[in-house]
């Protein structure tokens, strides 16, 4: 972990160097940074995708409440019904009782797994369309390089172009033909 953020910094460099060093060649080089996380937590799509796995998590979390609470209740009959019950009887309740807390864990856990591995696909295909929208972005602001915060120690507001690519998504949500309306970054 800390050799791959240790080569992205290096790498980040180097693309900078090189900018930097091509300086006098060209005019001006257009250098952005884009904080990825905050991409993620406040593109629409993220945002629905948040809200989406919540939903998700909602109900089956209700579903293993209720099941919990079954379990209880029976666990709360036995213990009142014990005096009264023969040795066969409370074995059985307590052997169902048993059977219903190792369901209840294990449903527990494949709710869990499910629920990562769902998280992970999503969030994966997430990160793809971003990183596709932050190119077409960069592509039509005529941007030279576009870095994220993850390699970079420090970047001045005036180069986050993570506003204008929001604007675009947030845009794009809206209607077809507003992406190209996206407002220009602050400049240097």
């Amino acid at each position: 972990m800390m050799r791959s953020v240790a080569f992205k910094s290096l790498v980040a460099a180097l693309a900078v160097g090189v900018a930097v060093a091509a300086g006098p060649a060209q005019a001006e080089i257009k250098v952005g940074v884009v904080d990825y996380g905050r991409l993620m937590d406040e593109s629409p799509q993220g945002k629905a995708l948040i809200e989406s796995l919540r939903n998700d998590a909602g109900t089956k979390q209700r579903e293993l409440q209720a099941q919990a609470t079954t379990l209880q209740t029976k666990r709360d009959k036995l213990t009142k019904d014990r005096a009264t019950m023969s040795q066969d009887q409370i074995s059985r309740a307590e052997k169902d009782l048993r059977d219903g807390e190792r369901d209840l864990a294990r449903r527990q856990s494949e709710i869990q797994d499910d629920f990562n591995a769902r998280r992970n696909e999503e969030m994966s295909k997430l990160q793809r369309s971003l990183i596709d929208e932050v190119r077409n972005f960069a592509r039509v602001q005529n941007f030279d390089l576009v870095l994220t915060t993850d390699g970079v120690i420090y970047a001045g507001t005036a180069l986050d172009i993570t506003p204008g690519v929001l604007q675009q998504l947030n845009a794009a949500r809206g209607g077809a033909g507003a992406a190209a309306a996206a407002p220009k970054p602050a400049t240097r």
